[in-house]
């Protein structure tokens, strides 16, 4: 049999097979708590050895999309309940991805319409979150300049993420993922083209560009256990106003060796390295052998911890990867929306339901849960 489609032992839990559903924002929760339909959607896909869920907001201040389930009240905390109970009903094991925005966010979703805080005081150009435009209907929104955070006010988010974590596991969750990819607070944080900060999180030393993300890896541990925490990364992303710089290899295999050095559960990247380098002009090249370097380094500093790659995925790609020992799971994600039997796909070589774009984010039944399972 395909190593794909083997158990697999990853932190404290066993998984069915090494075919990983990615964090997937669709926008379907009203009131920000999730639903019946949620815990459907969810379980349809529990055949997935491990289950991402979308990101999960940790706070109000750490939302930028409306209608996103968070898991920081008690009604969102009971809302997860229903879909991680049916996601184990069916033998299937899920992550709550732990999620704060920083900058790419508005005033009309946070309370009181204060404005977004980050690592930076950077305005995130080109970016945009979905709140209310200035006719109150949800809309795509420019996100203004960010309020940078006091030092004070690091501790404290620092504190909030452990306490989502903590939140999670009470939500059922198996463990939880620190969002650290695509733009959000904690790259606002490892960047040092976009963290302008002078104190002892600022870019002037790597050792602290690194430390908010290492705080909080060490406070959700601190609640969970490092068996049920893993993280997501984004290097050589550039989404979100994230300029690439020259530091981008020695920060991430920097934080892989801490990382491995703590035994976390897991490392997931996403490969996002069809970015042109700067100097280039080709649109859709990028640094793909460099990011390829860059994941073989990491691997090597993760002897106790998987890596999970995410990112045009394939069953040919990923079980050339695994066997060459590159990454132990891969994730799959828009193949997951239109195909909710795709481990069964996977390996029966069945063909695959191409997603309905215009249904990815908000609505409701049509393009959620309403696609068929294959027939034979």
């Amino acid at each position: 049999m395909s190593k794909l489609f083997e158990d697999f032992n990853m932190g404290d839990i066993t998984l069915n097979n090494r075919v990983v559903m990615a964090p997937l924002t669709r926008s379907r929760a009203p009131n920000d708590v999730a639903d019946e339909r949620i815990a459907l959607y969810y379980a349809q896909r529990a055949t997935a050895g491990l289950i991402v869920s979308e990101g999960t907001p940790i706070s109000r201040e750490g939302q930028g999309y409306l209608f996103n389930p968070g898991i920081f009240s008690a009604e969102q905390i009971a809302g997860w309940r229903l879909t991680t109970d049916s996601v184990h009903a069916i033998g299937g094991k899920m992550f709550a991805q732990l999620w704060h925005v920083g900058r790419v966010s508005h005033p009309s979703i946070q309370e009181g319409g204060k404005l977004p805080v980050s690592a930076s005081s950077k305005r995130p150009v080109g970016a945009t979150a979905f709140g209310y435009d200035a006719d109150g209907q949800p809309a795509l929104v420019e996100p203004p300049a960010p309020r940078q955070l006091s030092t004070e006010e690091v501790s404290r988010i620092v504190g909030e993420f452990a306490q989502a974590a903590q939140n999670a596991i009470e939500a059922g969750f198996d463990g939880v993922e620190i969002h650290g990819a695509n733009g959000y607070l904690h790259e606002q944080f490892l960047n040092p083209l976009v963290n302008d900060r002078t104190d002892q999180y600022s870019a002037a030393e790597l050792d602290n560009r690194l430390r908010f993300t290492l705080e909080v890896i060490d406070a959700v541990v601190a609640r969970v256990g490092a068996g049920r925490v893993g993280i997501r990364v984004s290097p050589y992303g550039q989404l979100f106003d994230m300029p690439w710089y020259p530091q981008i290899d020695e920060t991430y295999t920097a934080l892989a060796a801490e990382i491995g050095a703590r035994k976390l559960a897991y490392v997931h990247v996403m490969d996002q390295s069809g970015f042109p380098a700067p100097g280039t002009e080709d649109a859709g090249g990028g640094p793909t052998d460099a990011f390829m370097n860059l994941l073989a380094a990491m691997k090597s500093r993760l002897a106790q911890t998987a890596l999970i790659l995410a990112g045009g995925m394939t069953r040919a790609r990923a079980e050339d990867l695994i066997n060459d020992g590159m990454i132990d799971l891969a994730a799959f994600g828009t193949p997951f929306i239109s195909n909710p039997d795709l481990v069964a796909r996977l390996k029966n070589n069945w063909p695959l339901t191409e997603a309905q774009r215009a249904t990815f984010y908000g609505g409701g039944a049509e393009g959620y849960i309403d696609y068929a399972p294959h027939q034979g």
